[in-house]
């Protein structure tokens, strides 16, 4: 899972992203609300922790803005106040849940994995797609009962997948959320594993939408 972390204090910044890499995520992290626009807008993250403080504008503005348009993926507030009109107000703005500073990092961890678990309308930790059973923590999938045996690569193209929540991922995206900090993978490398997946867990299941992408077909639990 790819996250957009946005903090301009740099002790807490440099921790958090450390840390959120052992819980293994990995992110940007920005410092300011100017390239935090920029960097949203452009895509390829399942999750966004915003500071409400930062040094050019106010983290509520940002999120109006994204919300105005359209950008729909889940976010936490991070934020040092726990007045209940800041929280209010960004509920009201359109973040999906707050974190109050200081917190555990385990505490946040565990909001993300909450929030992008509805955002992909999934009720559980596993997640469940017809009789695709997909352990987002353990990074393990049965189909039908059986082990799918998926390769690291395999699994990180089906949860890219799955976090789409049957939405059509386009490749240049899932390119780039399967090497967020390095160079993207090639189309070419893509397909490959694409087509490893299609072998362990069906082809009916992972749709080539043509010239754009791919999507996860499937009833969801």
């Amino acid at each position: 899972m790819h996250l957009l972390l946005i903090e301009d204090d740099v002790d807490l910044g440099a921790s958090l992203q450390q840390a959120l890499r052992g819980a293994g995520f990995s992110s940007e992290w920005l410092r300011t609300a100017s390239d935090a626009h920029r960097f949203a807008l452009a895509g390829g993250h399942h999750c966004i922790l915003l500071d409400l403080g930062l040094p050019d504008g106010h983290g509520l503005d940002l999120l109006r803005a994204w919300r105005r348009d359209g950008l729909a993926v889940p976010l936490i507030v991070i934020t040092a106040s726990d007045a209940l009109g800041d929280r209010l107000a960004g509920l009201d703005e359109g973040a999906d849940d707050f974190i109050v500073k200081p917190f555990a990092v385990v505490e946040l961890v565990a909001r993300v994995r909450a929030v992008t678990r509805r955002a992909a309308q999934q009720a559980a930790s596993v997640w469940t797609i017809g009789t695709l059973a997909i352990d987002m923590r353990r990074r393990f999938c049965t189909v039908d009962g059986e082990p799918a045996g998926l390769s690291p690569r395999e699994f990180d193209v089906l949860a890219a997948l799955a976090h789409a929540g049957g939405n059509v991922v386009p490749k240049h995206r899932l390119a780039q959320a399967l090497a967020p900090l390095g160079e993207p993978l090639d189309f070419n490398a893509i397909e490959v594993h694409v087509h490893n997946l299609r072998r362990k867990v069906g082809a009916e299941r992972v749709k080539t939408v043509r010239g754009i992408g791919y999507l996860l077909a499937g009833e969801r639990a």
